[in-house]
């Protein structure tokens, strides 16, 4: 799919991307081609691909042991805080 010079124009203004208009050109290429690629894995045959959960079947990815190795300083940061309150952090309100 070839996008059009305006069609660039467009995305680059959602973008909030100032684009010269030698760099026109070279996004309407490059965005021009991940279409082509995406719309060449969408006709890919996957009809008798079954889903996983894992690249490599019967293994399992080893997790680290669930150890607390840090101490609560919860008490000790609150007493820096300008406000506190039920051990929770007081804030100015800024909506109405």
């Amino acid at each position: 799919m070839a996008l059009t010079r305006e069609q660039i124009e467009s995305i680059a203004a959602l973008a909030r991307l100032e684009l010269t208009a030698a760099e026109l050109p070279v996004y309407q290429d490059s965005l021009s081609r991940i279409l082509e690629f995406v719309g060449a894995l969408e006709r890919a045959d996957t009809a008798s691909v079954t889903p996983m959960a894992h690249p490599l079947p019967g293994l399992s990815q080893r997790l680290r042991t669930d150890l607390v190795t840090e101490q609560d300083h919860h008490a000790e940061y609150q007493q820096n805080a300008p406000q506190v309150a039920a051990g929770l952090y007081l804030v100015p309100k800024v909506i109405e």
